[in-house]
């Protein structure tokens, strides 16, 4: 019989060491610029989207119908690009800083993910106004979480994500601060 697994060793200052797996990171972000109508705004917004994130960006189609706003259902009203591993860290790095390293406490939410917007293309560095886009913002959603997160997602045998490789507003926070120098306002 074996004898019993020892428990975790012991760094000098007398706690466990960091386990490299339950480190939250930056899954993926979702850049979407929509203009609620197709045609010349939205090829405009996929234009920006183009600049800012050096991909090619997909167009996003409305749910419903909404005679009010002259919106069939299927019609591309908007924008989006998905980016993910190294890609988004850069991404959010320029944006970060076109927002001044400042991010509402709101803007977090009780998984850990985050959103915010960036009123003009502009404000990225080394963008110039261009006439011909006008002034065009963007959304950003972020999804935060840990190694193992694919358990949602994957085809075969897919799982619900436990509480354990959740993440939550504080570890967030810290991660925004310690990896992208954010500040998180209160």
């Amino acid at each position: 019989m074996s004898a019993p697994a020892a428990a975790a060793p012991r760094t000098a200052g007398g706690g466990a060491k960091e386990n490299p797996h339950r480190a939250v990171r930056v899954l993926k972000a979702v850049i979407n610029a929509g203009v609620g109508e197709s045609g010349e705004a939205r090829t405009k917004a996929e234009r920006v989207l183009r600049m800012v994130t050096g991909q090619k960006p997909i167009a996003t189609r409305s749910h419903s119908t909404n005679r009010d706003f002259g919106i069939r259902k299927g019609q591309e009203i908007g924008a989006k690009v998905t980016l993910r591993g190294r890609a988004a860290v850069d991404f959010l790095t320029r944006a970060f800083d076109a927002r001044d390293k400042q991010l509402d406490v709101d803007s977090i939410d009780r998984n850990g993910n985050f959103s915010f917007g960036v009123a003009d293309y502009t404000d990225f560095a080394g963008m110039k106004y261009d006439p011909a886009i006008g002034i065009r913002g963007m959304d950003v959603a972020v999804e935060v979480g840990r190694a193992g997160f694919r358990l949602r997602d994957r085809r075969v045998q897919p799982h619900p994500v436990p509480r354990t490789l959740r993440s939550t507003r504080e570890e967030t926070r810290e991660l925004l601060r310690s990896r992208f120098g954010v500040t998180v306002l209160e």
